[in-house]
């Protein structure tokens, strides 16, 4: 492909040719000019016909055809000069820039500016109208510097991209919870017809096969209505939870209220639990979720033995639910995260509510996860910033 066909696909992912200031380009300019002890410096960006300064030390930057351009030769060479006085220099001598007719350069240093992808772009260059001694000092702080130029122009680009993917991923959020309630509402209504014309029909059926038989079709609508609102909860997850002082104490207490017909407080050795910020009732719905499946995966046979217990990190709370269960090997561990994701289709459940659990935690800042427990089981953990934090 042709150099500067190249140089120009670069240069536009970069947006670096609009015309806005920078300033940390500027700083970087004028930090050149006073290692090389010049008056002007400049970033040059050359596009395939144009040389662009798009930030300068010591003169107004301008644009002006490639053909004029003294730091051509280090863009297509890829390697730097140095000159005590570039008008002695057989490739410069009839250059504008050094005859006059743009301006009297003589001490002309440029450091080309190179891309991770190997392409230049363009160089940081330094020069004066009097000629003077090239020190070493001078050409590796040019070199220096130029690496910085290229940093800040990667590191917009970075930037830009994460607030395209950020905007991308709040649309495909919106869309996503406008989906699901679509389709929760959709669902739900045949659903409900359903559900009462079998709670008709099971009111006038007398064989017990018959009862049996409408009772399997009422628990069936009863799970697909559960699916349908964890589908609907873990849509509507990951926005901004809001800023309140949460007791997790209070609320894993209330968690345990509702859990009481599936697993008694005795069950659950209870630590001490920090206060965090955010939504009382998302964070008190990961801890009944993780609680109750603590109860759910126990091994048959045996009683619920559930810790739940914080350690403070870095900053950070770190909250453990540890249980007795049959534990989940590591290649899997990931995985149960995943929506509808079901290692363990013996255990009832719609796979929705570990991967709603994971995003209620990270829209708090936080992150989640799980280990093998020592002697057997899990421990399923959340962090989260502490309330002072």
């Amino acid at each position: 492909m042709n150099p500067g066909v190249t140089r120009d696909r670069s240069l536009a992912a970069y947006d670096a040719l609009d015309g806005r200031p920078r300033r940390e380009l500027d700083s970087l300019v004028q930090l050149a000019a006073q290692v090389a002890g010049v008056p002007f410096a400049a970033v040059n960006l050359l596009s395939s016909h144009s040389q662009h300064q798009v930030a300068t030390a010591g003169f107004e930057g301008t644009q002006s055809p490639i053909d004029h351009s003294m730091c051509r030769l280090v863009v297509e060479s890829g390697r730097p000069i140095m000159l005590e006085d570039a008008g002695e220099d057989v490739r410069f001598a009839e250059n504008p820039w050094t005859t006059g007719e743009i301006a009297e350069v003589k001490y002309y240093g440029s450091h080309p500016l190179t891309t991770p992808a190997g392409v230049t772009i363009g160089t940081l260059c330094v020069f004066d109208d009097h000629s003077h001694q090239v020190t070493p000092e001078a050409a590796r702080g040019l070199a220096q510097l130029a690496d910085r130029v290229v940093d800040v122009l990667e590191l917009e680009l970075t930037s830009r991209r994460l607030s395209e993917a950020n905007a991308r991923l709040s649309t495909s959020n919106q869309r996503l919870a406008h989906f699901a309630g679509q389709v929760s509402h959709d669902l739900k209504n045949p659903l409900t017809s359903i559900s009462l014309s079998l709670e008709t029909l099971e009111l006038d059926v007398e064989d017990p096969d018959q009862l049996d038989t409408v009772a399997r079709a009422r628990r069936g609508v009863d799970r697909m209505t559960d699916l349908i609102n964890n589908l609907l909860e873990f849509a509507q997850q990951g926005e901004a939870p809001g800023e309140d002082v949460v007791d997790l104490a209070v609320e894993l207490g209330s968690a345990l209220d509702d859990l009481a017909g599936r697993l008694s407080r005795d069950q659950v050795d209870v630590g001490d639990l920090p206060l965090v910020r955010g939504d009382r009732a998302q964070l008190r719905s990961v801890l009944m979720n993780l609680v109750d499946n603590a109860a759910k995966f126990t091994v048959p046979g045996e009683q619920p033995e559930v810790e739940v217990d914080s350690v403070p990190i870095d900053g950070h709370h770190r909250v453990e639910v540890r249980d007795r269960g049959r534990g989940i090997p590591e290649d899997k561990r990931e995985r149960v995260f995943a929506p509808l994701a079901r290692l363990d289709k013996t255990v009832e459940g719609s796979g929705i509510g570990l991967a709603t659990c994971r995003r209620i935690v990270e829209a708090h800042g936080g992150r989640m996860g799980v280990d093998g427990r020592e002697g057997g089981g899990s421990v399923f953990w959340f962090e989260l910033p502490r309330a002072d934090a």
